[in-house]
């Protein structure tokens, strides 16, 4: 039996239950470092189909390896299950989880025979934390040959774009005082974060056109008439690569900066998290998963790639592509005018269109790593570039 035959066949025993972990995970949203519900459902799930699951792997108790077989090419399929805070699955992660566990669950059935070590590696907090940094530096992709992931998305694409980005908390302190009877003798931290806000407004000009800064005030004051004395903001920064990032962010602080220096007050800028970096795609593999995406019904529409980069975000995965090659497609969920980030495109992650794309995407994905295996000239590039030790990569720590 042919070894795409023998892949389908496994998916659509497998595709009831795929669904009803998406479904599940949409109806339990937990948002990064908490995922508990969302990372046992994948763990019992994979432990069904044979693999050998590794729970709390890199002291992070959400994040998991499974694994089934022992070949000597290790292609690992990454699953991201963290929520949006008040918006759910608003980006999708439910699929990707589903999608990759799928694939996972469809490659080891071929396993044995193409000399594949399958891995699930599952990676919390991509929103607001960088789990894969994290599970990077300590060890968990240590001797994998490739990473592969599929991310929901309005409209399937091969070639999506991330960009670098870098996140922060921004807090001023300055002196509180009756804002009506002694004005002057306070010190305002909301005039410092609103000198800030205004000095970013006057950068944009200068900024090119990936370049990003958005934000949220987390805390502007207690009362009307008291003198807001500390106030803390929360930012990102993004740019289209690190180097330029790091410009970037050089200038956005002055701003920051020039808040405190206006208002008398004082500034601290802390980081939640290192850097993400842009994506870097393995073009092998990316025109693998293309070919094997088309014929299993996926269609990729003709876009301006001018419009591709302008709709690109950043993720965690970027910094696992800098170092293991790294494909992750846009799996199209026909959603617009909902896009990622919006309570609308959560809701269109539990339509039959999605339930489709999870099949589809995992058939896709799958095939990728069966062809990767298939190709001389590709298996032999990939096994002499693998990241770390495969001893490392076996445990996960």
């Amino acid at each position: 039996m042919d070894l795409k035959q023998r892949i389908a066949e496994r998916l659509d025993t497998a595709h009831a239950t795929l669904v009803g972990l998406s479904h599940a995970m949409y109806d339990h949203p937990e948002p990064g470092f908490e995922e508990h519900k969302a990372s046992a459902w994948l763990g019992e799930l994979l432990v069904e189909a044979g693999f050998t699951v590794e729970r709390g792997v890199c002291d992070l108790p959400t994040a998991f390896v499974a694994t089934y077989g022992s070949g000597p090419l290790r292609i690992a399929f990454d699953a991201e299950y963290d929520c949006l805070p008040g918006i759910g699955h608003a980006c999708g992660h439910n699929v990707i989880a589903a999608t990759s566990a799928g694939a996972a669950i469809a490659a080891a059935a071929v396993a044995d025979e193409l000399g594949l070590t399958v891995k699930v590696i599952g990676t919390p907090a991509q929103e607001l934390g960088g789990g894969k940094i994290l599970m990077l530096e300590r060890g968990a992709f240590d001797g994998i040959h490739a990473v592969l992931m599929a991310h929901p998305g309005p409209l399937d694409v091969a070639e999506t774009v991330t960009l670098a980005m870098s996140h922060f908390d921004v807090e001023y302190r300055g002196r509180e005082s009756h804002a009506s009877m002694f004005p002057e003798n306070g010190l305002n931290a909301l005039d410092a974060l609103t000198t800030a806000q205004v000095s970013l407004g006057l950068l944009r000009q200068q900024m090119r056109s990936t370049d990003r800064v958005h934000g949220v005030v987390r805390h502007g004051g207690d009362a009307p008439h008291v003198i807001p004395h500390q106030v803390t903001a929360e930012y990102m920064v993004r740019a289209a690569d690190i180097g330029e990032l790091h410009a970037l962010e050089a200038r956005v602080r002055d701003c920051f900066q020039a808040g405190a220096l206006a208002s008398g007050t004082s500034m601290e800028l802390r980081p939640y998290h290192p850097p993400y970096a842009e994506q870097r795609q393995d073009a092998e593999l990316l025109a693998l998963y293309k070919v094997n995406a088309i014929a299993v019904g996926r269609t990729f529409p003709d876009l301006d790639p001018s419009l591709v980069r302008r709709a690109a975000g950043a993720s965690d995965f970027g910094n696992v592509s800098h170092v293991v090659p790294a494909i992750q497609p846009s799996l199209g969920l026909d959603s617009f005018p909902a896009v990622p980030h919006q309570a609308d495109f959560a809701a269109h992650t539990v339509t039959p269109v999605a339930d489709r794309a999870i099949r589809e995407g995992a058939a896709a994905l799958a095939g990728t790593a069966v062809d990767a295996a298939l190709v001389p000239e590709l298996r032999a590039r990939l096994t002499a570039a693998s990241f770390g030790s495969a001893t490392a990569g076996e445990t996960g720590r």
